[in-house]
């Protein structure tokens, strides 16, 4: 299918390209900065998009612009027939990528060779058997080790994405950065966000500076700048002779809202435009009831606010009465 030069754009002229679906709301692991202590609720599968339905919206973006899709969750790997949805995808003509916690890739490997996926994230928020078990609160750790060597020794691309949380993780920052040296994997160090469910404070948070300054401080001239590709929320680096890279990905103190090209489509069928946006606009429903879903994409586009959501300041991300508006990270997709 051909976009035949369609773009969905917004009214700050910012062209929208890349698609996140993501494919459910469970998760096989309960990270306390995604996922409430609590969990959260169940609900009926039929609340969700089913396969076909995926697929179909995914085309109907795909006949606007998108030449890129990443599939997020929950996780994403967890949905029984995930397979079968990553290769359907997989036969449009956008470069397809995936993000998950790395348990499940080795029943998935062949399916990811076979398509040719090419780039995958892996959440990994320590390199520490227990403090990655106590994050996830789930004993995981092993097996996502061993399915994060896998994919490196398979060439593929990987994304390690760590949140970092003061008092926390923070302390391995280096540990990170050597993580690097010797495997050509990029390490990407994620703000603190606020996410209803994940008692945010951004006292927890490290900010993209202090982060640099430690980075700095102990590499010194070693510490490359790379150039960003076009729409990239990294800042991206490495040090001198190591394999792989790092970044920062600075979503709270130094967002990159100017080149935002992203569209966030929800397991039940709803755009966010923005991760820290309150508002949705239901284009499942709509689709169920045989309407062209293609308006309301590009009407909701765009409407999209400037700047985070539309909170122009560091008081209004910190308002959890608007916060708790919002859905919990897990109901929303990476």
């Amino acid at each position: 299918m051909e976009s035949e030069g369609k773009q969905i754009t917004d009214q700050f002229g910012r062209v929208h390209n890349y698609l996140r679906i993501s494919l459910t709301e469970r998760c096989n692991l309960r990270c306390f900065y995604c996922m409430p202590e609590e969990g959260i609720a169940l609900r009926p599968r039929s609340v969700f998009m089913n396969k076909k339905e995926i697929i179909d919206v995914a085309k109907t973006f795909v006949s606007l612009g998108v030449t890129k899709i990443r599939l997020t969750g929950g996780e994403p790997l967890v949905r029984i027939d995930a397979k079968e949805i990553i290769q359907a995808l997989s036969e449009l003509p956008v470069e397809l990528a995936i993000t998950t916690n790395g348990v499940l890739v080795d029943n998935f490997i062949d399916t990811f060779k076979s398509i040719g996926l090419k780039s995958i994230n892996v959440s990994l928020d320590s390199l520490q058997k227990e403090k990655l078990n106590r994050i996830t609160r789930r004993e995981y750790f092993d097996k996502i080790m061993s399915n994060i060597n896998l994919l490196i020794q398979n060439k593929f691309h990987v994304k390690l994405n760590a949140v970092l949380l003061r008092g926390v993780n923070d302390c391995e920052l280096f540990d990170f950065i050597e993580f690097t040296k010797k495997k050509n994997v990029h390490f990407r160090f994620i703000e603190f966000m606020p996410f209803n469910g994940n008692k945010w404070d951004w006292q927890k948070g490290v900010s993209f500076k202090e982060v640099m300054d430690r980075i700095d401080l102990q590499y010194g001239s070693s510490v490359l700048r790379l150039e960003d590709r076009k729409n990239d929320t990294a800042k991206n680096f490495m040090i001198k002779n190591y394999c792989g890279t790092f970044a920062v990905i600075s979503s709270v103190s130094n967002p990159f809202c100017d080149t935002c090209n992203r569209i966030r489509l929800t397991a039940d069928g709803k755009i966010k435009n923005c991760l820290f946006s309150n508002s949705e606009t239901d284009i499942l429903s709509a689709l169920r009831e045989g309407k062209d879903i293609q308006h309301l994409i590009l009407e909701t586009i765009n409407n999209k606010k400037s700047f985070r959501g539309g909170m122009d300041t560091f008081k209004q991300l910190a308002d959890s009465a608007h916060r708790n508006k919002n859905r919990t990270m897990v109901a929303i997709g990476g």
